[in-house]
């Protein structure tokens, strides 16, 4: 079908310059120029900030019959809500259209406009110019009138770039998934518009007092563990300790231990006495308080990144979103006077996709048993079936260790230290794994081998990834689960922006609302309604649970898994006599 047959209101390729209102990272933006270039007919309008103030509407048709289209949207989105001007209808995103194609592919210029043009093999501006016009519209003016021309033509030049990428890829795009992923651009454009509430008295005397308790913090928590000289994590002491107890570790191509946080934050999953250390090495990094982008308003909000990461997930800056750094510090989370916040997350998300999309009647039953772990050991004969938690406890643990270590691909020899069992018990476990969901485990191997045979893979929306060689059977089985997930997710965040619920940010499998308190329990009960629906699209038919966690003012958010780094630096900071903390402790 033709341009001028799909919309025949336009098609409107817009770009936005902005800067951060106050020039303060966490403030929503201040729309600076807006370029819009008419697709079909090559017209181009450009407007500078005070003329879009006014302005009570796009310039532009943005309902039925016309398309917007934009680079990295969620940008173009937020100047939108800045402005207070109603979201068009039908969004395209091209930057999320090319990671699409490219998703598993090396991308030489990275994934920006810049290098999708370079990518296809169209001119573009110089990065070096690139950056030098960005510095010039972040300085926030003012501007003498030639500055003025200059960032215009700058804005300008990224709609005129969009043009031949544009018809490139016009007959490539299916449409209505293509649609789909630029609704959920607006969503993230709602998400990153509220925020998360953030404690900043709480968070200020953390940074002030931080030197003067870091010393503290090392002697209190590497007690256990003798890792530190001074202020400094030894990788040669980190070995000692892994080696006295018996705890298996990645490590690098050159034979080192791998150090970076994602190893540790997997490896404390497998083996819950390393998160005390991981949580300290992050809290060491004064950087991470210091680099939340927390606004004027109080509230932390930052670039999602949507679709960054292999999978589809958002890849937020691990710096400058508050459920980036170590899990202590979201206990800075706390809800402003009169409202509350709730942490909603899918319960035992990857199970119950596995389950759905292998069409494994006893996963499922399993699932829907609100207890996978539990009724897995049942269904393998391990337990009686008037098993509960409390009187097989143990039996529960070592069968949710397994399914756990199939699902982020665990042997048998990581499964035994994890359970504390010999490696005989580990392979016993999974081959019973294996023949309680066996088709299960034939839709897994049937996923490795669609991969390797025919090059791709992709989620029920359509999201795809074309894995390089070598493979990682381990990735490629994990893929559908997370991938999924993330479409899940997303298709969750559409549905309640949409619906006018305040969602302040999406983590992982996890939203986190806010509302006021007098409807707060309402607001959940539709949120969890809404996620199910989501999770009953993705998976034809298949709802998923959710769990909850509501914090009211003036309670804090507290992550149990935190709540211990949390208590020992509100303790230091107490006794530094410098600001009492009291209320802090929330």
């Amino acid at each position: 079908m033709k341009a001028i047959d799909r919309f025949p209101k336009g098609i409107y390729l817009i770009d936005f310059e902005f800067h951060p209102v106050d020039h303060r990272e966490g403030n929503p933006p201040r729309p600076v120029c807006l370029a819009v270039r008419e697709y079909i007919t090559g017209r181009v309008w450009r407007y500078w900030g005070d003329e879009l103030q006014v302005m009570k509407e796009a310039p532009f048709p943005c309902r039925e019959g016309a398309l917007t289209v934009a680079y990295f949207a969620s940008a173009e989105m937020d100047c939108f809500i800045a402005l207070s001007w109603e979201l068009p209808l039908n969004l395209l995103d091209l930057y999320v259209e090319f990671r699409s194609r490219t998703n598993g592919q090396p991308t030489p210029y990275g994934a920006g406009l810049v290098g999708a043009l370079t990518f296809y093999g169209f001119p573009t501006m110089e990065s070096a110019q690139k950056d030098e016009m960005r510095l010039l519209v972040l300085s926030g003016g003012p501007w003498e009138a030639e500055d003025k021309k200059a960032i215009q033509d700058y804005c300008q030049s990224d709609v005129d770039a969009m043009r031949p990428l544009l018809r490139f890829l016009y007959s490539q795009i299916d449409w209505p998934r293509a649609l789909h992923r630029g609704r959920y651009m607006k969503a993230v454009a709602r998400m990153q518009s509220v925020g998360v509430p953030i404690d900043t008295e709480a968070l200020r005397a953390c940074i002030e007092n931080w030197d003067v308790i870091k010393e503290k913090l090392i002697a209190s928590i590497d007690s256990d563990y003798g890792v530190f000289d001074g202020q400094t994590f030894k990788a040669s002491l980190w070995a000692a300790y892994l080696e006295r107890n018996n705890i298996q570790w990645p490590r690098l191509d050159s034979g080192s231990l791998a150090l970076d946080d994602e190893t540790f934050r997997q490896q404390s999953k497998a083996f819950p006495q390393v998160a005390p250390i991981r949580e300290l090495r992050s809290a060491l990094s004064e950087m991470r308080l210091a680099s939340l982008t927390v606004g004027c308003d109080g509230r932390n909000r930052c670039l999602l990144s949507p679709f960054a990461s292999r999978t589809g997930r958002n890849q937020p800056s691990n710096s400058k979103f508050i459920f980036g750094p170590s899990v202590w510090m979201r206990s800075l989370i706390k809800p402003r006077p009169g409202f509350g916040v709730a942490y909603i997350d899918y319960a035992q998300q990857e199970f119950g996709i596995a389950a759905a999309l292998s069409d494994d009647f006893a996963m499922q039953e399993a699932y829907r048993s609100g207890d996978p772990y539990l009724a897995f050991a049942k269904q393998a004969g391990a337990v009686p079936l008037h098993a509960t938690k409390k009187t097989h406890a143990s039996e529960r643990e070592q069968f949710k260790a397994c399914v756990l270590a199939v699902q982020y691909g665990m042997g048998a020899e990581a499964l035994a230290q994890r359970i504390g069992q010999p490696v005989a018990r580990a392979r016993q476990l999974l081959e019973l794994h294996r023949r309680t969901y066996p088709k299960f485990w034939r839709w897994s191997d049937a996923t490795v081998d669609e991969a390797q045979l025919n090059g791709r893979l992709w989620t029920v929306f359509g999201w795809e990834i074309r894995p390089s060689h070598p493979f990682n059977p381990r990735s490629l089985r994990n893929f559908p689960m997370q991938a999924n997930g993330a479409e899940m997710l997303r298709l969750a965040c559409i549905f309640l922006t949409e619906a006018g619920i305040r969602v302040c940010a999406p983590v992982h499998d996890a939203l986190m609302i806010e509302s006021t308190l007098d409807v707060l329990d309402a607001t959940v009960a539709e949120a969890q309604k809404l996620m199910a629906e989501a999770s009953a699209a993705v998976l034809g038919g298949f709802e998923l649970n959710s769990d909850v966690k509501i914090i009211r003012y003036p309670a804090r958010f507290m992550d149990e898994r935190g709540e211990l780094m949390w208590n020992k630096v509100m303790g230091l900071i107490e006794h530094a006599n410098t600001k009492p903390l009291a209320e802090c402790q929330g």
